[in-house]
């Protein structure tokens, strides 16, 4: 393996999820060598991908905390950010629906709680403008919280922005390299064992997500330990997305969101998740009670799901602790922080986290001197179906056909999407990856039809499927 210098990097990140990466472009405007390493094959594949991609306005988050401060922040500037990137966000709005008497009464507390919080937009409606709104919504509903501001956004593109625009600004990207352990070469620099050889770096920046406990107690710390909750959702064909128009939200819990019924950017209905504890890091099987109780609810908050197709079913494990708020602390004797504990908002959180991370590492002493220019930002290809995709962009296939050639049918993928996806500054390591760069594959056959067309264009392209 080689060092950006024979000191190594001024900062190696650990964990190439949507956080990790959002450091790493963060710190990618200073004049610095970054190293960002992941034992993955590729960005984005852990929490960041399998999770019910809300762009959440933080107003249900507990007034006071770390996580409501970030949350706040960040998404205000992952909605700058989106727009001026192309990642795929559609501002449907959320209804936070009550079913019982006892949920109908935590409304007004909830949006005292909002309030408390900054959002001043939440507001009541009874159950007449509710149904007028959601027509298709199951009976018994007592009434809801609106919140405006709730949307949907591509958990895919997100982290493979940070990426991308990171890679560009001159960060080390080193994937399928896991971290074994942490020595000191000296005063100055950390050794970190990899399964690829030495990885040197004078600070280092944990964002390991479910492994984030692990990586802490190889310097010293113990203040938390990772408890897996798995979070399983299904996935509805296209044609359920005539159903609703908002995002329908339960009444939270203390220990979870709940159920929801949500749109996807591709046009899909998600339900779910699920909230179960696991002690296996790994375990992101489906279970057949898990998907028949999420079926029942899914009946009860909008009867017509019941009569749709599913395309997919798939689980998330969250990286919950023992600890209610964010664990994002900063040695600075040692040169290490810590960013962990992020559960379910990371993604909308990811840009509030990492400016809060970077600029504590400041305030410890790592040298942040801007660049003097300005670091571009990445246009990312169009994954949504709120925008044009290439299939029907004439101008575009004018000009290259490659962009008319239909690959994958159910999601309208073209032969030239999957081949700039494979020539981007972070290509796909596997079909998976393409996957989440294009969407082929990821429709109603699930490859079915495709798979062996877009596994030809992948080892055309001198890569192995």
């Amino acid at each position: 393996m080689t060092d950006p210098g024979a000191s190594g990097a001024d900062v190696v990140i650990v964990g190439a999820g949507v956080v990790g990466t959002a450091i790493a472009r963060t710190l990618a405007g200073y004049v610095l060598d970054c190293v960002l390493v992941d034992a993955a094959p590729d960005v984005g594949t852990g929490t960041s991908k399998a999770n019910t991609a809300i762009l959440h306005t933080g107003f249900d988050a507990k007034p006071g905390t770390l996580e409501s401060r970030l949350l706040s922040r960040g998404s205000a500037l992952l909605r700058e950010y989106a727009a001026a990137t192309g990642i795929p966000v559609e501002y449907t709005g959320a209804l936070l629906v009550a079913w019982t008497s006892e949920q109908f009464a935590a409304l007004p507390g909830l949006e005292e709680n909002a309030r408390r919080n900054g959002y001043l937009a939440a507001r009541l409606i009874g159950v007449r403008e509710l149904y007028l709104r959601e027509p298709a919504l199951g009976p018994g509903a007592l009434g809801a919280l609106e919140i405006p501001d709730e949307a949907i956004i591509c958990p895919w593109t997100t982290p493979l922005a940070f990426a991308t625009e990171a890679v560009g600004a001159g960060v080390g990207l080193l994937l399928g390299t896991g971290v074994t352990g942490v020595s000191a070469a000296s005063d100055e620099v950390h050794e970190l064992a990899t399964t690829r050889g030495v990885l040197r770096g004078r600070w280092v920046v944990n964002a390991a997500g479910l492994g984030s406990d692990v990586i802490d107690r190889m310097f010293g710390g113990d203040g938390f330990t990772i408890r897996p909750r798995r979070g399983e959702l299904i996935v509805f064909d296209k044609l359920a997305r005539a159903l609703l128009r908002s995002i329908l939200l339960p009444v939270p819990t203390a220990r979870s969101k709940g159920v929801l019924v949500a749109p996807t950017v591709y046009g899909n209905v998600l339900l779910g998740p699920t909230a179960e504890d696991v002690p296996d890091r790994s375990d992101t099987a489906t279970t057949a009670a898990g998907l028949e109780s999420l079926m029942a609810a899914g009946r009860r908050i909008l009867p017509g799901l019941g009569d749709e197709e599913v395309t997919a079913t798939y689980a998330g494990l969250r990286a919950a602790t023992e600890h209610a708020d964010y664990q994002i602390r900063i040695d600075g004797a040692r040169r290490y922080a810590c960013a962990a504990g992020i559960r379910s908002t990371g993604l909308s959180a990811s840009l509030g986290i990492a400016e809060h991370v970077v600029g504590l590492l400041g305030e410890a002493g790592l040298p942040l001197r801007p660049r003097s220019s300005v670091v571009a930002l990445p246009r990312m290809p169009y994954i949504g179906e709120a925008g044009r995709r290439p299939y029907q962009d004439a101008e575009l296939i004018a000009g290259d056909g490659a962009y008319g050639q239909i690959v994958c049918h159910c999601e309208r993928v073209s032969r030239g999407e999957v081949r700039d996806a494979l020539a981007s500054p972070v290509p796909p390591a596997d079909l998976g990856g393409l996957r989440r760069r294009t969407r082929a594959m990821n429709g109603r056959c699930q490859g079915f039809f495709c798979a062996a067309a877009v596994s030809r264009l992948f080892a055309e392209a001198g890569r192995r499927p």
